[in-house]
């Protein structure tokens, strides 16, 4: 994974924010640090992802509701004896 410029490695993260506020909550969290890979208006929600240490000014940006780190979930090979 790619160094944010101030050194801190990036994570992903899911953002739910008010719809009604959605392209100005977006700009403002981009302002922020905050590079957005998947964007679902009608619900929304975005996913990006930002420095670390910049979750508590995204957590602050006006409607913005949430901010949870992005899971990943390995599952195990069809064949394998866990399934």
């Amino acid at each position: 994974m790619n160094q944010a410029p101030d050194g801190a490695a990036p994570v992903g993260v899911i953002v739910s924010l008010d719809p009604d506020r959605y392209t100005r909550t977006v700009e403002a969290a981009r302002r922020i640090g905050l590079v957005v890979t998947g964007e679902q208006p009608v619900l929304g929600s975005l996913s990006g992802t930002i420095a670390e240490d910049r979750i508590p000014a995204l957590q602050a940006v006006e409607g913005i509701e949430s901010v949870d780190r992005a899971r990943t979930v390995q599952l195990p090979p069809p064949d394998s004896p866990l399934q």
